[in-house]
């Protein structure tokens, strides 16, 4: 049914779409958000529900960077 739906040409033209509608400067930072939403959808499918909220507040805590005191 779905065959010949993921050959070269059609990722290539949704590709291209992609850029149009998002834009050059938007499409990593999606790409980059979409892969981490199907890593922690699999992670809850998984049961590691505790491990993934630690894992997220070490990420918050390590995006925030290293607070300098004055």
């Amino acid at each position: 049914m779905f065959g010949g739906l993921f050959q070269p040409m059609h990722l290539l033209i949704i590709l291209v779409i992609a850029l149009i509608v998002v834009g050059p400067g938007k499409l990593p930072e999606l790409g980059k958000v979409l892969g981490k939403s199907i890593k922690d959808f699999k992670k809850a499918i998984s049961g590691d529900e505790q491990d993934s909220a630690i894992e997220a507040r070490k990420e918050s805590s390590s995006e925030d960077g290293p607070q300098k005191k004055s």
